[in-house]
């Protein structure tokens, strides 16, 4: 009864393979408005690139574990963008990664799924 109980369970345990998604070439789709935009991003270690609407942005990356880091751009625009966000990834399967995030010290998080491509 006990081993059975342990088998289920572990059926169910959510895959969490994090270090081979801190490097690469990824891709991020997300609506806005009512159109679905596209994203591209290349993170090494310590250093992300964003290709969105033609325009490119470079953030620096702090790694708390394998599974959670903190970015921040490096040459902010505004206020908001000054701000860093807490990304966690929560579960992977195969090449993608299903990830919450939020601005630091905000309760507010969203959810997301990058695939990577490289």
């Amino acid at each position: 009864m006990v081993l059975t109980a342990v088998l289920l369970v572990s059926c169910y345990e959510t895959e969490r393979n994090c270090a081979q998604f801190k490097t690469g070439t990824f891709r991020f789709e997300a609506v806005i408005g009512t159109q679905i935009e596209t994203t591209t991003f290349v993170r090494n270690d310590s250093m992300e690139i964003d290709y969105f609407r033609g325009n490119a942005d470079t953030s620096s990356i702090r790694w708390i574990n394998d599974c959670e880091y903190i970015v921040q751009k490096i040459n902010p625009k505004n206020r908001a963008e000054k701000k860093a966000v807490h990304m966690k990834i929560l579960s992977t399967q195969g090449n993608e990664y299903t990830f919450e995030y939020n601005i630091v010290g905000a309760q507010q998080k969203q959810r997301g799924t990058a695939t990577k491509v490289q």
